[in-house]
């Protein structure tokens, strides 16, 4: 039976007061359904709620994966900047040293010009004289055809006087012929020993153009290959270095660097290596004595070891500063290095105190992170 038809019979009754009570009962179901709806539509906007979030979640896990795919890409560009920068330092030595040996040849070349135009001069004043000569030569001569030709005419009692003056004055004329004759093969001698000199001092010339030239394109070939031939073994010794320290978790590779953290070589404070420490110094020894077998010799290399400390003051203890602790921590290093067979020639170390942090912030991880040792393959 309805809730209508039993209302309709109780108000067919007439004068029982508990008549209105299916009022109340159309209002509460209308409520009841009215909340019923309510918390429908609550249970649908939660669940479409908790879809969203879970959405934004992933979108913010994907976004932090992304930033530290970033940090790490810029951490390595870092690091190879810092790398260009110190081959680019030696490059301009290298310039350098190349523009001051360009400079004495230019010098070289100045003083070859100087006495090239010296001996130009030099020719032009003999090719003067050997003009004159050549003249007064044909002078002489055209003296004595003239004199053999009033010879022939000649007649009478005045010959013989005239011809013995003749004669007298054509041997004149003929030592005359001799001696400008000798001053000429001396001047076409002086001449082509000028030209001798003038074509030794034109070659020089050339040849110093050239030597310039050929200096700056060797040594830009010759930088060229030097810079293959470590980035190749840098590669190689990464590779020995990272399967070596396989495994490792406070062992990372940032950029061209290995950076150990300093509390798995060091107690807080000190600069004593640890046992397990010197375990692993003994791996990184053995990658670099594997390495350096397989360098040329004429491949210049170094293993750079660099300490660093966190950026938290010393307080007490042997170290005033956290330059000492990291410099003392880096030759700790070097030392346990070279006791496993590492040429300490092939070594060099720096303290960089709280300078150049991996991690910028103040929290105790952070710290951690920047109290590290790092191995980096370089040129000296």
């Amino acid at each position: 039976m309805s809730l209508e038809t039993m209302s309709n019979k109780r108000r067919g009754g007439g004068t029982n007061g508990l008549d209105a009570w299916p009022g109340y009962v159309d209002a509460l179901s209308t409520l009841l359904m009215v909340t019923i709806f309510v918390l429908l539509v609550f249970v649908l906007a939660e669940a479409f709620l908790s879809s969203a979030l879970k959405g934004s979640d992933n979108t913010i896990s994907q976004l932090k994966e992304q930033i530290a795919q970033l940090t790490q890409s810029l951490s390595m560009q870092t690091t190879k900047n810092a790398t260009l920068s110190q081959e680019l330092t030696a490059l301009n030595a290298q310039l350098a040293t190349v523009q001051a040996e360009n400079t004495t040849l230019n010098q070289q070349l100045s003083s070859d010009n100087t006495t090239i135009t010296s001996l130009q001069g030099a020719q032009k004043s003999l090719q003067a004289q050997l003009s004159d000569a050549q003249a007064q030569a044909a002078s002489a001569t055209g003296r004595i055809a003239s004199l053999q030709a009033q010879m022939q005419t000649v007649n009478g009692t005045g010959l013989q006087s005239k011809l013995s003056d003749a004669q007298k004055l054509n041997q004149q004329e003929q030592a005359q012929i001799t001696l400008l004759n000798q001053q000429l093969a001396a001047l076409r001698a002086q001449l082509a020993a000028l030209q001798v000199a003038l074509d030794a001092a034109k070659s020089a010339d050339e040849k110093d153009k050239v030597q310039i030239t050929d200096l700056g394109k060797q040594l830009n070939e010759a930088l060229a290959r030097k810079v293959a031939e470590l980035q190749q073994y840098q590669s190689v010794f990464f590779k020995t270095l990272s399967e070596s320290l396989q495994g490792e978790k406070n062992i990372k590779v940032v950029g061209d660097r290995f950076v150990f953290e300093s509390d798995v070589l060091f107690p807080v404070d000190e600069a004593t290596i640890t046992p397990a420490g010197k375990v692993e110094i003994a791996k990184v020894a053995k990658a670099v004595k594997e390495i350096a077998a397989k360098i040329p010799p004429n491949v210049n290399w170094v293993l750079s070891v660099d300490g660093y400390a966190d950026a938290q003051p010393i307080r007490g203890g042997p170290y005033k500063s956290n330059f000492d602790l990291s410099t003392a921590r880096a030759l700790a290093v070097l030392d346990l290095l070279v006791a496993n067979g590492v040429p300490s020639q092939k070594l060099i170390v720096s303290g960089m105190g709280s300078n150049n942090p991996i991690a910028p912030g103040n929290t105790a991880a952070d710290y951690a992170q920047n109290r590290r040792i790092e191995f980096r393959l370089t040129t000296p």
